[in-house]
């Protein structure tokens, strides 16, 4: 009876070690909640940011090359003018008076010389024949040629008192938009003196910007090929606008290291202002079938950069990838990953090797949600 009772104690003992072992193989540990995105092939540029400041294409200062009195000003601060649009009027009496003056000294001294020209024709004529003597003619001939002289001056003159009466009124040398007034109506212009107003040219426009001299050589292959630059503002809401590389300097800036370039900008919105900072990004190419996944994807660890890729039973694997560069939030892979992958962009932290998943944000997949 004892031996019996013992057998029955330990098979009761291995019953319960049995179930208690089933039991834990039954359980499962919870899933980690996550957020992924799908890997993609896409094109994605090879380029080139930095910094630049917004600069006119071309400034101008108006000045007067005429003095005088500012009678009328034909625009209002801050107006877009075109080239050649009349911008002032300075008072031009004095100016035509001086031009009729000059043109009837012309006209008299024209007059006084045909006049003497002829009589030089004949004096010549009466030398051939001794009836004046050589001396006379030639006394002839040069006062025929002083008041000849004399009537090509006078043209210059008229021709000077007529371009004064032109500087009188004042135009546009190029088109863009007007600044700050510096003298108003009523003013005394002073020649060649302080500028009236000053014109930038805002279509096109253009952005200048430094890169480091290691890129010259990328630079340089590319040479005589169109390279397309995006520049956008740092105020809110702003637009990129796009234009092309159109100057690189011929040499890099010791201090610096660095060479500076232009690229120019249709601005046909306005949207870009002379002086305001804006981030540039040069395109040297185009990558035309790049892996890339979200940036917040990748992991660093002590064997280098990886991933988190979900598999279709739900389950997560790590991976070792290569990021051979970023471009803004997406990172471009050495590594062919189908597109469609699922990887995890949030939760990484919490996963190991074959962890289960509960997908909370982005797409998924009927495994990840079993």
């Amino acid at each position: 009876m004892p031996l019996r009772s013992s057998t029955c104690s330990l098979l009761s003992l291995a019953g319960l070690a049995a179930a208690a072992c089933s039991s834990r193989q039954g359980a499962q540990a919870p899933k980690v909640p996550v957020s992924v995105a799908r890997v993609e092939h896409r094109a994605v540029p090879y380029q080139i940011g930095a910094s630049g400041t917004v600069e006119p294409m071309q400034t101008v200062d108006v000045t007067s090359q005429v003095s005088g009195s500012l009678i009328r000003v034909h625009f209002a601060e801050g107006d877009e003018v075109g080239a050649g649009q009349v911008l002032f009027e300075i008072d031009s009496r004095p100016y035509r008076a001086a031009l009729q003056q000059a043109e009837a000294a012309l006209l008299r001294n024209l007059t006084q010389a045909q006049n003497a020209a002829r009589e030089a024709e004949r004096y010549q004529a009466l030398a051939v024949t001794n009836t004046v003597t050589q001396e006379d003619y030639e006394a002839k001939q040069a006062a025929a040629d002083a008041l000849a002289a004399t009537v090509r001056a006078d043209s210059a003159s008229v021709a000077v008192a007529r371009l004064n009466v032109e500087y009188a009124t004042i135009r546009a040398p190029i088109g863009g938009r007007t600044g700050r007034l510096q003298l108003h109506e009523g003013n005394v212009v002073r020649a060649t003196g302080t500028s009236l107003v000053t014109i930038n040219q805002l279509r096109p426009i253009l952005v200048r910007f430094a890169v480091p001299a290691a890129q010259i050589p990328d630079l340089r292959r590319r040479a005589g090929k169109t390279l397309s630059a995006f520049a956008r503002a740092s105020r809110d809401g702003a637009v990129p606008a796009e234009g092309v590389l159109s100057f690189m300097d011929n040499q890099v800036d010791p201090t610096t290291g660095t060479v500076l370039l232009k690229a120019r900008f249709p601005n046909r919105d306005g949207a870009l202002w002379p002086g305001e900072f804006v981030d540039v990004s040069l395109i040297l190419d185009i990558q035309t079938d790049a892996v890339v996944v979200p940036a917040q994807a990748v992991m660093t660890g002590q064997q280098g950069t990886y991933i988190f890729v979900v598999n279709g039973d739900g389950t997560a694997e790590q991976r070792a990838v290569t990021v051979t560069r970023t471009v803004d939030s997406i990172a471009v892979l050495a590594e062919r990953l189908a597109p469609g992958t699922l990887v995890v962009t949030d939760g990484q932290l919490r996963l190991t090797a074959d962890a289960r998943v509960e997908i909370r944000a982005g797409p998924k997949t009927e495994a990840a949600q079993e």
